[in-house]
């Protein structure tokens, strides 16, 4: 009874917690779902009609849809693919014994912790400038025309800049795993005559694939939603060169004042981004199974 009585009182002081994080999540999703079956245009107050699923027809037929769902894949490929390897490699350096491993430490995930739109200001400003960035003087000095990369190799451009942003989670994330590595393994291996390929490719990366598979699904996750830095940088172009899905849905809601249209698109973007989650879900547990 005692037992009972504990846990419906846990439950009650629990559930305003619970139910607003509900209200966050179910209110703003509902309304958009509203929203999304209306010819709702911000330029034409009290006009709204019912649409059905026109909005939805509408989104998907547009060129720029499939154009903006190719590089949204592209992106998170491109930097899953970065921070993995780069990540792997760098936990692999700063796992050796050396002066000053702390501080190098701090200074490599010290990036995780600068805002996407500071970081983008900085790689356009700072890096990226055809006139006065880094790279800039950089191909000069070599004798090279200077390459206005934000121009002429936008996504790529953003997949270097948001790898910039991801990299020291992976990092972090790899290095932590790999201090649990057995070392008396790695020396019985050595002794036996296994060189450093050899144990890596038989010991280390078998004990990193779940880290690894954390890493592609935290990051998969917050990479299907990448915004600010495409704003901050390229805005979309050249044309819709660099533009993902959720910048699609930014332009259609609020450059063209499509409500209903940008709604729909949110909606499209949402459910890929749950088909995605949940791939991904599925295939790290028969991993973590296995």
């Amino acid at each position: 009874m005692a037992t009972a009585h504990s846990r419906a009182l846990a439950r009650l002081m629990v559930s305003p917690s619970v139910i607003l994080l509900l209200m966050w999540m179910i209110v703003p999703l509902g309304m958009t779902l509203y929203f999304s079956f209306l010819r709702y245009n911000l330029l034409m107050p009290g006009m709204e009609t019912w649409a059905g699923f026109d909005n939805y027809y509408y989104f998907i037929q547009q060129p720029s849809f499939w154009i903006a769902l190719t590089n949204t894949l592209v992106l998170v490929l491109g930097v899953l693919c970065i921070t993995v390897i780069g990540g792997i490699a760098l936990a692999l350096l700063l796992n050796q014994p050396f002066r000053g491993q702390g501080i190098v430490r701090v200074m490599v995930i010290a990036p995780f912790f600068v805002m996407p739109t500071v970081s983008a200001l900085v790689w356009k400003n700072f890096f990226m400038n055809p006139v006065n960035g880094m790279f800039a003087h950089l191909a000069k000095a070599l004798g090279f025309a200077p390459l206005d990369f934000l121009s002429q190799a936008p996504l790529a451009s953003i997949i270097l800049i948001v790898s910039w942003s991801w990299l020291p989670f992976a990092t972090l994330i790899l290095l932590t795993a790999l201090q649990s590595l057995d070392s008396e393994q790695m020396e019985a291996a050595e002794m036996d005559g296994a060189g450093w390929l050899s144990r890596f490719r038989y010991l280390t990366l078998p004990h990193l694939t779940r880290s690894i598979t954390v890493v592609v699904l935290i990051q998969t996750i917050f990479l299907l939603s990448i915004f600010a830095e495409i704003l901050v940088t390229t805005n979309g172009g050249p044309g819709v060169a660099s533009t993902n899905l959720p910048f699609l849905v930014y332009s259609q809601s609020l450059l063209s004042f499509d409500v209903g249209g940008g709604s729909a698109g949110g909606i499209i973007a949402v459910i890929l981004a749950n088909i995605v989650a949940i791939f991904l879900m599925r295939m790290i547990g028969k991993n973590l199974d296995a």
